[in-house]
């Protein structure tokens, strides 16, 4: 059935909360993207005057899609090469949504979306619902099909589960911009002590290259270990620039509503390193090289204004 354009103006209103949910739920832009085309084909051949809450409908049917999307991307993982990672995206992508209160903005770390990964799916739609959008029970059972008294034991037990990887540091500009300061400067200084004073004890480092550029997909367990690894991946060498292109430019960054170092090659995102912050120390650092996950960082980077010389170049 055609669309009015006023039921084309009502799903593109509902365009940018259906995005945040989806990228919630999958863990990549390019995903969420899909998701939300395909809640719009559904959209487009309901018969929509019969719909009676259409923001509800929606929601109802993006978040079917995506659990579906959920199961089958455990079995593809199984033979993704290397570590998978969320795609990480930069400060100001829309696709983060809300980020009004503690609980919007941990949603979207990426901590938090590394640990969303260990949830069943009816238990992450649950946690992304509840957690990030307010849903209440009542919604969130008639979107999944269960009972209220389920979504609320589903929820306890997701947030359980997420609690610890909770970011404990709400970074902004300025804090990211020192601390990733500081971690280059250890990082390049050619010694493992001044990263290791900058790093928790059981701090842990691995990387996403899906099998496109070399990345530690196995966990580097301790600050000393972590801080030897990193001590050579900053390591200049011409092996390094050939693979990527080019000698990589490293900036900071707000990324995921975390501190980052983001490696640019001639206008193009070629990494991005997500530190864990805690009161303690870094406690993890996360780097995202797979090309595919940073089409959209190289559109949003391309799109600001980049005058400053980089922090660091390999």
């Amino acid at each position: 059935m055609a669309l009015i354009a006023s039921d084309v103006d009502r799903f593109e209103a509902a365009r940018p909360r259906l995005e945040a949910i989806a990228y919630r739920l999958l863990g990549s832009a390019s995903e969420a993207e899909d998701a939300v085309q395909e809640t719009f084909l559904r959209w487009q051949a309901a018969d929509v005057g019969r719909i009676e809450v259409p923001e509800a409908w929606l929601t109802k049917v993006l978040t079917n899609f995506c659990l579906n999307q959920l199961t089958s991307a455990r079995a593809r993982r199984e033979t993704y090469v290397g570590a998978w990672l969320p795609e990480p995206l930069l400060a100001g992508d829309p696709m983060l949504g809300p980020a009004d209160t503690a609980e919007q903005r941990e949603s979207v770390s990426y901590a938090v979306l590394v640990l969303l990964e260990r949830l069943s799916p009816n238990e992450r739609a649950v946690y992304v619902l509840r957690e990030a959008f307010d849903y209440p029970h009542r919604e969130i059972a008639e979107i999944l099909d269960i009972t209220e008294a389920a979504s609320q034991q589903i929820f306890h037990r997701a947030k359980k589960h997420v609690a610890d990887g909770k970011s404990r540091t709400r970074i902004d500009e300025a804090a990211a911009q020192r601390i990733v300061e500081e971690f280059l400067a250890a990082a390049t200084s050619g010694h493992t002590e001044p990263l290791v004073r900058l790093l928790t004890e059981d701090a842990v480092s691995f990387g996403d290259g899906g099998g496109k550029v070399p990345a530690r997909a196995r966990v580097v367990q301790g600050a000393l270990a972590v801080a030897g690894f990193l001590r050579g991946v900053f390591q200049p060498s011409d092996a390094k620039r050939a693979v990527i292109g080019g000698a990589p430019g490293f900036y900071a960054a707000i990324v995921n509503g975390g501190a980052a170092a983001v490696a640019v090659v001639d206008g193009v995102v070629v990494g991005i390193t997500c530190l864990d912050v805690t009161a303690d120390g870094i406690a993890a650092v996360r780097n995202q090289v797979n090309p595919d996950k940073l089409v959209r960082a190289t559109e949003r980077w391309a799109a600001a204004d980049h005058r400053e010389p980089p922090l660091y170049t390999l």
